[in-house]
């Protein structure tokens, strides 16, 4: 009889170990992924694809230099209000769906993960109360529709939401209710508000009890110089010859920076990738690309995944019309040495 209560105990004491061991794999998963994510850009965000397939200025030979590169993720910009079919329920044109498996299967077929960017920000901003029934209308058709791509998609649920932390927390809520409905294994990228800057990750409320979240943080300080001349900076497109030399000083702006990121991170047992960074082309290329070398390199040192802006469109990593990398560019985002 003892004999048969010591085996009972022992098969009981291996199935709780068995069923720890199992939630911490899953509590971990999303690091996993994060790891996976490694290094990616930014795609899609103005190419006219999405209005005429015959028109796309990325091809799929385009996804395969990518890769060949070193890079692990991209980061697709998909901007769907302009593709509401107008009634009620905000149905989602046909032709935006095609697109979409178009990319994502260009993307997993050459062994890049995919983040789903729900980029709409600038709508969003204007009035987020009043978007907030299209944002969630569409995630639920997003996520239903991509609801069997494996692992290797992930989705994010709103690029750089511009509003009160306590807006934003009920409605990303709201919306992450609805993708887990359909999605309940999906890794999701939640990010912070306001550009997504850093200093306002200690405004997220995250669900205790979903560790399959990748928090979303962006960088681009200083803004004087990754922003100067661009035309819709109204603060900084006056701006020219700002140099970022990698002085000591410099230096430590970004480390003060991701420090502060990366305890929170370790305080709340999140992930962080870092989902948009680069400065714009009238910065000087040494500085530019002394810059997005160091900031990669400290992202990584943290165990950031992160994803430059942007393959096409401004902040180039590759120009397409002349069929060619920006060299420098590409060289400080994977280093040849």
């Amino acid at each position: 009889m003892m004999r048969k209560m010591n085996l009972l105990v022992l098969l009981l004491s291996l199935l709780i170990l068995e069923s720890q061991a199992q939630q911490t794999n899953r509590d971990r998963f999303a690091f996993e992924q994060n790891a996976k994510l490694g290094r990616g850009v930014n795609i899609m965000g103005y190419d006219p694809i999405w209005n005429d397939m015959a028109k796309a200025r990325m091809q799929p030979n385009h996804f395969k230099k990518i890769k060949e590169a070193g890079f692990n993720n991209v980061r697709i910009k998909i901007s769907p209000f302009r593709f509401a079919m107008g009634d009620s329920n905000f149905t989602i044109k046909p032709s935006f769906f095609k697109t979409l498996d178009w990319i994502i299967k260009q993307s997993l077929d050459n062994k890049l993960m995919a983040i789903v960017d729900f980029h709409e920000h600038g709508a969003m901003e204007k009035n987020p109360m009043g978007t907030k029934s299209m944002l969630l209308a569409m995630w639920q058709q997003i996520a239903v529709h991509c609801k069997n791509y494996g692992n290797d998609v992930v989705f994010e649920i709103a690029n750089e939401p511009n509003m009160k932390p306590e807006l934003w927390n009920d409605i990303y809520q709201e919306a992450y209710q609805i993708i887990r409905k359909s999605n309940p294994k999906r890794t999701l990228l939640v990010g912070t508000v306001y550009g997504n800057q850093i200093q306002y990750l200690k405004d997220l409320v995250l669900p205790a009890n979903d560790k399959n979240i990748i928090v979303a943080i962006h960088y681009y300080s200083p803004i004087q110089f990754t922003h100067q001349g661009a035309p819709w900076s109204v603060k900084n497109k006056n701006l020219s010859g700002i140099t970022w030399t990698g002085t000591e000083e410099q230096k430590m702006a970004v480390k003060k920076d991701f420090d502060f990121a990366s305890n929170w991170a370790k305080q709340n047992d999140r992930p962080l990738t870092l989902g948009e960074f680069g400065a714009y082309e009238k910065a000087d290329m040494d500085s530019r690309s002394l810059w997005t070398d160091y900031v990669a390199r400290e992202a990584e040192a943290r165990n950031w995944s992160w994803s430059y802006w942007q393959f096409d469109s401004d902040f180039i990593l590759y120009d397409i019309d002349k069929d060619k990398w920006v060299e420098q560019i590409k060289n400080a985002l994977i280093p040849q040495n």
